[in-house]
């Protein structure tokens, strides 16, 4: 009996560690956030641009 509390126990413990260490925020400083910002504006950028590019070939293609 006493063999399976501490089985249960460890069982226990060990999952409520991995929980806890597992959901930490990732603190990014600054820099990185800068960084992130400027990527993901070039994304939208590009993505915009091939939305012209595929309204302009519809356009041309329709007449």
């Amino acid at each position: 009996m006493k063999r399976t509390l501490y089985i249960m126990l460890m069982i226990v413990m060990t999952t409520s560690f991995t929980t806890l260490t597992s959901c930490r925020e990732e603190h990014k400083d600054t820099g990185d956030k800068i960084e992130d910002a400027i990527d993901d504006t070039g994304d939208a950028i590009e993505e915009g641009a091939e939305d012209v590019e595929d309204g302009i070939e519809d356009a041309v293609d329709d007449n």
